[in-house]
C-alpha cells in the first residue's frame, strides 16, 4: 500500500471501526437476543418438538458460510462481500420478524417461515463475523493490530451478556418480532457509515470459484453441525440416523481434502495447514470454542437451579466471566502492539483458562455466588489471554492475499469447538443426570436441561429438593471435569508456537509467506 493511501486509511480508521463494531455486534447480540424469545414464539406458532431447530438454522447458517465468505472476500475485494453479507443479514432479519404475519399466509406455517429464515440470517452473520476480522488485518498492520482485535473481544465479551438482558426487556415489553426488527435501524446505520468510508487496498487475485469444493464443505459441515446438535438429544448416539450423518460427514470433508488438493483457487487452502503456527492456533481454537461455549452453557443451568436465579439475573451473574475478558483483552493488545510480542499470552491465557476451569469442577450444592464469581472471573481472563492472539497469529501467519481465508478458517474452527462442546457436554451431563435424583425433572436425564420444570422443582418438598439440586450440582462439576482435560491441552500446544515478528506495515509482497513478511519488516531480502 503506497504512503498516501496509508494516510487515508488511518485517517478514516475510527469511523469505519464503528461500523464494523455495530456489525459484529449484530451478528454476537441476535442468537442471545432470540433465546429469549423462544418461549413466546413457540407459544404463538405452537411446534415446540421443532423451536431447537430456530437456533440450529441460524448456527448452521454461521458456521457452514464462514470459511467461504472469507474466501469471497479474497477474490472479490472484502468491501463489497461484507456489504452483501450485512445486507444479506438485515433481508434475513426482517423476513423472520414477518414470520407467520398476514403477509406471508398466515401462523399456520409461522414455525417453519422462522426456520428457514433464521437460516439465511445465519449465512448473512457468518460473512459479518469473518468481514470484521479480515478487514481489520487490511486496514490495520500486525503490529497495530491486536489493540482492535482486543476491542472485538470486548464487543464479543458485552453482547454475550447484554444479548439476555436486551432479549428479555424486547420480549417483555414490545413483541418477539423485535428482537429481529432491532436489526434493521443499527444495521442500517453501520451499512451507511462502511459504503461512504471505508477504503481498503486491493490486491489482485484471479477469480476462479471452488463449486465443487464448496458444495463439499457445505454438506460435511452441515453433517457435523447435525451429529452434534442431535446427537444425545433428539436422537440416540448410534441411532442410524446419527450414525449415517457422521458416515456422510466423513466422506464429504475427505473428498473436500482431496479436491482442494487439485483446486486452482481452493476455498479453504490446505497449505495454510502446513504453517505450524497456523495449524496449532486452529486447534487452540477449537478448544478455545469448547471451553467458552460450554460454561456459556452450563451456567446459567447452574445459576438458575442450584443458585436459584431468574433467567435475566443469571446472565448478570455471568458478568464476573466478561469483567475478566473486558479487561485483559484490551490491555493485552496494548501491551502486544507496544513490544510486538505475542507468543507468551496463548500459554499463560491456557493455564489460567485451565485453571478457571478446574476451579468450575468444585461448583456443588453449597457453593455461594461469591465463590463462583471467582471462579468465573479466572475463566473470563484466561479466555481474554486468547480471544484476540489466536487470530493475530492467524493472520500473522499466512499472506496477505489469503487474509480471508484464514480469518474465515480461524472463525470457523472456534464455532466449531464450541458447537460440538456444547453437544458433547449435553451428552456428559444427560449421562451423569439420568441415574441421579435430578433424573425425573429433566424426563428422563434427556437433553441438556431443556426439559427441566423450575416450576415442578420449586414444588418438590425441602428435602427432596435438596436431594435432586445436588444431584444437578454434581451433574454440571462433573462437565467442567471432563473439560479440564480439553483445556489443559492449550498452554502445551501454544508452547509450540514460533513467535514470528509481527509487521509495522502491510507492504510486504502479496503472495509472501507469514514468515517473509517478517524479514521485510525486518529489513531482510525476501525470496517472494
Amino acid at each position: 500500500m503506497s504512503q498516501e493511501n496509508q494516510g487515508a486509511v488511518r485517517s478514516n480508521i475510527r469511523v469505519v471501526l464503528f461500523g464494523l463494531m455495530i456489525a459484529l455486534m449484530l451478528a454476537m447480540l441476535d442468537n442471545m437476543i432470540v433465546s429469549t424469545a423462544l418461549p413466546r414464539i413457540t407459544l404463538e406458532f405452537g411446534g415446540a418438538d421443532h423451536f431447537t431447530w430456530i437456533v440450529t438454522a441460524y448456527i448452521l447458517g454461521t458456521t457452514v458460510s464462514t470459511p467461504i465468505w472469507g474466501k469471497l472476500g479474497d477474490l472479490y475485494g472484502r468491501k463489497k462481500v461484507f456489504l452483501t453479507s450485512v445486507v444479506l443479514f438485515l433481508v434475513g432479519s426482517a423476513l423472520c420478524g414477518m414470520s407467520g404475519s398476514d403477509l406471508l399466509g398466515g401462523a399456520d406455517n409461522g414455525m417453519i417461515q422462522l426456520i428457514a429464515f433464521r437460516a439465511v440470517q445465519g449465512l448473512g452473520a457468518g460473512g459479518l463475523m469473518v468481514g470484521v476480522m479480515a478487514i481489520i488485518g487490511d486496514l490495520v498492520p500486525p503490529r497495530e493490530r491486536a489493540r482492535y482485535q482486543g476491542l472485538i473481544a470486548g464487543i464479543m465479551a458485552t453482547a454475550m451478556v447484554a444479548g439476555p438482558l436486551v432479549g428479555g426487556f424486547i420480549t417483555d415489553n414490545l413483541s418477539w418480532r423485535w428482537a429481529f426488527y432491532v436489526n434493521l435501524p443499527l444495521g442500517g446505520i453501520a451499512l451507511f457509515v462502511l459504503a461512504t468510508t471505508m477504503r481498503l487496498p486491493k490486491y489482485r487475485t484471479e477469480h476462479r470459484i471452488d463449486w465443487l469444493g464448496t458444495a463439499l464443505l457445505s454438506v460435511g459441515i452441515t453433517a457435523v453441525v447435525l451429529v452434534t446438535t442431535w446427537g444425545g438429544n433428539s436422537h440416540d448416539w448410534t441411532s442410524p440416523q446419527i450414525l449415517g450423518l457422521a458416515v456422510l460427514a466423513v466422506v464429504a470433508l475427505v473428498a473436500f481434502g482431496l479436491v482442494e488438493r487439485r483446486a486452482p483457487e481452493p476455498i479453504l487452502p490446505l497449505g495454510l495447514f502446513a504453517n505450524r503456527n497456523f495449524a496449532l492456533i486452529s486447534v487452540i481454537g477449537f478448544l478455545l470454542g469448547f471451553a467458552m461455549f460450554g460454561a456459556m452453557n452450563f451456567l446459567p443451568l447452574y445459576q438458575q437451579t442450584v443458585q436459584g436465579a431468574s433467567a435475566t439475573n443469571s446472565g448478570l451473574l455471568l458478568l464476573p466471566m466478561m469483567f475478566g475478558m473486558l479487561v485483559v483483552s484490551p490491555a493485552v493488545g496494548r501491551a502486544i502492539t507496544r513490544t510486538g510480542r505475542y507468543r507468551a499470552y496463548p500459554i499463560v491465557g491456557g493455564v489460567v483458562m485451565a485453571a478457571g476451569v478446574a476451579l468450575l469442577t468444585r461448583l456443588d450444592l453449597d457453593t455461594s455466588k461469591t465463590e463462583s464469581s471467582l471462579y468465573m472471573i479466572v475463566l473470563g481472563i484466561g479466555m481474554g489471554f486468547l480471544m484476540q492472539t489466536s487470530m493475530l497469529i492467524a493472520q500473522n501467519s499466512v499472506a496477505q492475499k489469503d487474509l480471508g481465508a484464514a480469518s474465515g478458517a480461524a472463525t470457523f474452527f472456534r464455532s466449531i469447538g464450541g458447537s460440538i462442546g456444547v453437544s458433547l457436554f449435553g451428552a456428559i451431563f444427560a449421562n451423569r443426570i439420568a441415574d441421579s435424583p435430578a433424573g425425573s425433572a429433566f424426563g428422563g436425564g434427556t437433553g441438556e436441561g431443556r426439559n427441566m420444570d423450575l416450576e415442578k422443582l420449586r414444588q418438590l418438598p425441602p428435602q427432596l429438593r435438596e436431594t435432586v439440586l445436588g444431584g444437578l450440582a454434581d451433574a454440571v462439576s462433573h462437565v467442567f471435569v471432563w473439560a479440564v482435560f480439553l483445556t489443559v491441552a492449550v498452554p502445551v500446544l501454544a508452547w509450540f508456537i514460533r513467535e514470528i515478528p509481527l509487521r509495522s506495515t502491510n507492504d510486504a509482497p502479496p503472495d509472501a509467506t507469514g514468515e517473509e513478511q517478517a524479514e521485510v519488516a525486518l529489513g531482510k531480502p525476501s525470496a517472494a
